[in-house]
């Protein structure tokens, strides 16, 4: 059963949901990318990797820091030249090392290995102020300095938007940065009740652009992973508008009658 949101289906960008989501996705991308760029091109996942320092108080103790030395004289020894016995080891506290791991795609050229395009999916670490969004802004300056493809997707309505000149609001966005047209971008703005688009994926030439259907996508990943069994027990994050938790409510409150009749059906003799 396909999401029942015509578009980003808002209940995915929970805390409970987005990183399995984003981890689905990516791959997915890859799967209707691979057959339309072969064998010109590969289409490789590589990952971000993000090692936040925690606070003081996020920190966890290992063990009290108190050190006990007692002298224990052996047998028809002196008591004065024995040497010092820690009865224990000293206990200190170190910060608690979060990873957070995020994948991204690379298109390369497969006779020579150069980067051709790259495609990434944002996460809140990308976008909520921080280290993690230094980051990412860093590593996409580069890209778009050199002689790179960058088609960056937005599916979170949580946090501030990155610079993007000229942009429309909207909840979700898709961009398209063609090298050889900066620094002009295609741009998808798009609200919460609109289909997400099929985007190209800009290759070299004399090669055509690779398409993707975003919404055929979303619907497969959400299928496969069986969200409707849970992630609605909640409240989309962040909250909609009344207008919007209305219509949210109804497309769910459908499904989930859906879903319960099915299972009614299967359970009968």
């Amino acid at each position: 059963m396909p999401s029942p949101f015509p578009g980003m289906n808002p209940y995915l960008e929970q805390n409970d949901a987005w990183q399995d989501f984003h981890d689905s996705f990516i791959p997915a991308i890859r799967d209707a990318v691979s057959p339309q760029v072969s064998p010109q091109f590969v289409v490789k996942m590589e990952e971000h990797f993000y090692i936040p320092e925690l606070s003081v108080d996020q920190r966890f103790r290992l063990g009290n820091a108190d050190v006990s030395v007692s002298r224990s004289p052996r047998a028809g020894a002196v008591p004065a030249t024995a040497q010092a016995v820690l009865n224990a080891p000293a206990r200190i506290v170190l910060p608690s090392v979060e990873f957070e791991k995020q994948p991204f795609l690379e298109i390369r050229d497969r006779q020579n290995r150069e980067l051709v395009t790259v495609i990434e999916l944002l996460s809140p670490s990308n976008k909520q102020p921080g280290p993690d969004r230094e980051q990412y802004l860093a590593k996409r300056g580069n890209l778009l300095r050199g002689m790179v493809h960058l088609v960056e997707i937005d599916l979170l309505r949580v946090g501030p938007r990155l610079p993007l000149e000229q942009a429309p609001p909207s909840d979700y966005y898709v961009m398209v940065s063609r090298a050889e047209e900066r620094p002009q971008a295609e741009f998808w703005p798009l609200g919460l009740r609109q289909p997400l688009p099929v985007v190209p994926i800009p290759l070299r030439p004399p090669w055509p652009d690779a398409r993707i259907n975003l919404q055929e996508i979303l619907h497969v990943v959400y299928d496969r992973a069986y969200y409707k069994d849970y992630i609605y027990d909640n409240s989309p994050q962040p909250p909609l508008g009344a207008a919007d938790a209305a219509w949210a409510a109804a497309l769910v409150g459908a499904t989930v009658q859906a879903a319960a009749a099915g299972r009614n059906m299967t359970q009968e003799p």
